[in-house]
């Protein structure tokens, strides 16, 4: 069974300046843009769960591809910079 990671950045509704990275794993047998496109019903059940924040822009990657790259491994193509992050 292969994992997927839905990053997203919440930002708190009363201070939108405060922000926090954010990490859903679930299984996932399709690509990381099919799980872009599924993403939202995820994200929709984490804010219903999580009312004070709202969620201004995510991607999926797979599991640990950050670790990798932090530690000057191959990322191998998963770890997007915010630019290529999708916005709400």
């Amino acid at each position: 069974m292969n994992f997927v990671v839905i990053v997203f950045l919440a930002c708190a509704v009363g201070q939108p300046d405060h922000c926090e990275d954010k990490h859903l794993q679930f299984a996932w047998q399709g690509s990381l843009k099919q799980c872009v496109m599924a993403a939202q019903p995820y994200i929709a059940q984490w804010i219903g769960d999580h009312p004070q924040w709202m969620v201004k822009e995510y991607h999926c990657e797979y599991p640990h591809t950050q670790d990798k790259a932090d530690a000057g491994g191959s990322a191998g193509g998963g770890g997007m910079p915010r630019s290529h992050w999708l916005t709400r």
